[in-house]
Formats: C-alpha cells, structure tokens, sequence
C-alpha cells in the first residue's frame, strides 16, 4: 500500500520561499552584529545598560542563528 493508493497527493518538497530566506538571513545578521557590539561593550557601558559581564560573554558566544 502507498500513497497514491490511498487517494493521498505527494508534492515534492518546495522548500522556503525566497522572502523567506531573506529574512532569515537579515536576522541572523541582526544576531551577529548586535552580539558583536555587546561584546565590544566597557564595563560601565554594560552596567549603564544593567548587563554584567558574564551575562555579556554569554550572549555574545551564542552562535549566530540562535535568537
């Protein structure tokens, strides 16, 4: 028994529609930069901000898919 022989539609795998893909890759570079700019950060800047050091290091280590 298969598919088709329950009356089911296969469709082939499309995939993420290119506006899709864009947006994606403009948050991913959001993520980038901003824990890139976190990490560049004084120690005052950080505290002016209310983010310690650690929680600093932490964010910025954060591959850049990850939200």
């Amino acid at each position: 028994m298969n598919a088709l022989s329950l009356g089911l539609t296969v469709h082939p795998r499309q995939g993420l529609p290119r506006s899709d893909v864009k947006r994606r890759l403009i948050m991913w570079w959001r993520y980038y930069r901003s824990r890139c700019e976190l990490e560049g950060l004084s120690d005052t800047c950080l505290q002016d901000i209310g983010i310690s050091r650690c929680k600093a290091e932490f964010e910025a280590a954060k591959p850049f898919w990850m939200p």
